[in-house]
């Protein structure tokens, strides 16, 4: 997988994580699919944490799991979308075709998987952009977090703007 490849060698070898073998099993029951390849071995590898400073993705077995995650996103999500269907142009799961919750970052926007076709690793990914409506990102998961992390620009003390440096912080 070139996309995990080069998030890899841009994130660094991962650390022994305090995780079991991870058991997909329930998320995936929920879902009704396989979850993306890709996102499942960043996350067998590296367990739940935060990427670059920002983007936040959660693990099976992590202090907040994934599918507990899922739960309350899905529910708070297709409830905001009953009352202003306008601002969310696509379902939340369980409803078919829904999004898929994995991740959020720290400005506030959502990140899914947009299931698409019939295969997890050619499923898309969605950011609700905060207050700002929605894009998507055809490419897997590696490939979206390569490219957030490119995009990324933080302020260092200086009050400088200066590129994110790639990084795992795991929790």
């Amino acid at each position: 997988m070139p996309g995990l490849d080069e998030l890899t060698r841009l994130l660094g070898t991962p650390s022994l994580h305090a995780h079991a073998p991870t058991d997909w099993s329930g998320v995936e029951r929920y879902v009704g699919s396989f979850l993306p390849s890709d996102f499942k071995i960043f996350l067998d590898s590296y367990g739940p944490g935060v990427i670059a400073d920002e983007l936040v993705v959660f693990h099976p077995q992590g202090r907040t799991p994934l599918l507990e995650r899922m739960h309350k996103i899905h529910g708070s999500w297709t409830e905001a979308r009953s009352q202003h269907p306008a601002d969310f142009p696509y379902p939340f799961h369980p409803q078919p075709g829904g999004l898929i919750s994995w991740g959020y970052d720290y400005g506030g926007d959502e990140h899914f998987f947009l299931p698409y076709g019939h295969h997890p690793d050619s499923w898309k990914i969605v950011t609700m952009a905060h207050e700002e409506g929605c894009e998507v990102f055809d490419g897997s998961f590696s490939d979206f977090v390569i490219a957030f992390m490119k995009r990324l620009q933080v302020m260092d003390e200086a009050g400088d703007i200066r590129p994110a440096v790639p990084s795992f912080e795991p929790y």
